[in-house]
């Protein structure tokens, strides 16, 4: 299959998911921004009210809290804490959280800000700033400046299932179409055998976000 083929194809299968889950799909009070408009954080901000909370919601959330010693990074209120995150959906989420801008970019360049913020009940595997910064700067901007490539990558990291800490260990197929294997428990997981969850069980409004040390890549 080709990137652009796997690309639509991507998109087709978010949208169907989200006519299947109709009125239990969880989300956020807020609206999705036109990826196409900014770049950057402002262009995560939520411009219409289709991710919208509804009870079922609130119980496809895994239970307990955030763990991980990067977790104390994370802002104590606000937009960026994790109150504040569990209200917006996860694109915007990751907007307000300073560790991940380069993630943020980079979803922004693919045009995928609309298309998770709208997804329901997804598992992330979120990179952070320093995880980018492992790879060397010639070889990132090369992919930020590849749409297809950019996407692939950034759907690799996204499961379309909400994995709770207890379902992580395992093999999950992903929305590029790999698959991740995660390996650990309790408090202590590894994805890919190189990425380390620094800080998980996140939740945002349609999703579950496991911060990670390293990007993942798909098999070529």
């Amino acid at each position: 299959m080709s990137r652009t083929t796997r690309t639509k194809s991507f998109a087709v299968l978010l949208a169907a998911g989200a006519l299947a889950l109709g009125a239990s799909a969880c989300g956020s009070s807020g609206s999705s921004s036109n990826a196409g408009s900014a770049s950057g954080g402002a262009a995560m901000a939520p411009s219409s009210s289709a991710a919208a909370s509804s009870p079922g919601a609130a119980s496809a959330m895994p239970a307990g809290g955030p763990f991980g010693a990067a977790c104390s990074a994370v802002p104590a209120d606000g937009a960026g804490s994790f109150a504040g995150m569990a209200e917006d959906p996860v694109a915007t989420a990751a907007s307000n959280n300073p560790m991940l801008s380069t993630l943020v970019t980079a979803v922004t360049k693919a045009g995928l800000v609309d298309t998770l913020n709208s997804a329901q009940n997804i598992t992330v595997f979120a990179p952070t700033n320093d995880a980018f910064a492992k790879i060397p700067k010639a070889d990132l901007d090369a992919v930020l400046a590849d749409k297809n490539k950019l996407t692939e990558i950034l759907t690799y990291h996204v499961v379309p299932e909400r994995l709770a800490p207890s379902a992580l260990a395992g093999e999950h197929k992903t929305l590029e179409g790999g698959t991740v294997t995660v390996t650990g428990g309790g408090e202590d997981f590894t994805v890919n055998g190189t990425a380390k969850v620094l800080c998980g069980n996140v939740q945002t409004a349609n999703a579950t976000v496991y911060i990670v040390d390293t990007v993942l890549m798909p098999a070529s």
